[in-house]
This record gives C-alpha cells, sequence and structure tokens, in this order.
C-alpha cells in the first residue's frame, strides 16, 4: 500500500513512510501554493533553493501518533487560497532529489 496523505479539519496528514526520506530529523516544513499548477509544495526548512523560487510559509510538523505519522495545520493557506476544505484523499508526487512534496488540491 502506498503512503497517505489526506486532508482532515484543515491538517494536511502526512504518512510516516513519507517523513523519513523526505524531512529525516527536521520538524519544520515550508509550504506554499502555487496556483498556476493547482499544488501545495511542502518541502523541509532545510530547502535553502525553495525560499529563493517561492515566499513560502513555515509550518511545525506535528506528531500524530507513535508511528511518526505527521501533519501541517494549513487552515489559513486553504483560506486565503479559497481551496475546498472538504476532508479527503489527496493525490501527491515526491520529487526526491530535491525533497519536495507536490500535492494536489483541484
Amino acid at each position: 500500500m502506498n503512503p497517505r496523505i489526506s486532508l482532515k479539519t484543515s491538517h494536511i496528514y502526512l504518512d510516516h513512510e513519507l517523513i523519513a526520506p523526505i524531512f529525516g530529523e527536521t520538524q519544520y516544513a515550508y509550504v506554499t501554493y502555487v496556483r498556476e499548477q493547482g499544488t501545495i509544495l511542502i518541502t523541509p526548512v532545510t530547502s535553502q533553493w525553495f525560499v529563493k523560487m517561492y515566499k513560502p510559509t513555515q509550518f511545525l510538523l506535528k506528531t500524530r501518533n507513535l508511528k511518526g505519522d505527521k501533519t501541517l495545520a494549513v487552515r489559513e493557506l486553504l483560506i486565503d487560497n479559497d481551496l475546498d476544505m472538504t476532508d479527503r484523499e489527496l493525490d501527491y508526487e515526491i520529487i526526491e532529489k530535491t525533497r519536495l512534496i507536490k500535492v494536489a488540491v483541484r
């Protein structure tokens, strides 16, 4: 079964299997919404290139359970960009080379 990313009560839930390879021990993520692509981009705060390309917001990765699943509280991002806040599974793509998660929110 593939790791899951979902939206629940204005939080993006990241499966623990995605956390270690992308974030390692980093507790904070940069997050930005790219309107043209209809995607939310998520990367560790250690990604300096990301800050140069986008104007991201820093979010705390909150641990949800003993497995290591994490959440990002993105309510403000959803409201500011008039995005669908319905709880659902989200499609995503992992770019391992740059440690980036592209989450489709259309």
